[in-house]
């Protein structure tokens, strides 16, 4: 569980990579679907749903970012 919480955190810090608010929800949701898929292939919740709501939740906290630049 500690595998999963921190590959999560890392994961989700990397959705701010993007200059313009699309490219954040973009690459988020891309970062957020694949952590998704792998986190749902290791519990029992599944790799589709688990790769909806990685996509889903990415891709929020990507277009909620701000650039840094």
């Amino acid at each position: 569980m500690a595998k999963i919480f921190v590959l999560s955190t890392v994961l989700l810090g990397l959705t701010a990579c993007g200059d313009t608010w699309g490219q954040r929800a973009v690459t988020g949701g891309a970062i957020g679907a694949g952590s998704g898929a792998a986190i749902g292939a290791l519990t029992p919740l599944g790799v589709l749903p688990g790769a909806l709501i990685g996509g889903a939740v990415g891709a929020g906290v990507g277009a909620a970012t701000t650039s840094k630049k």
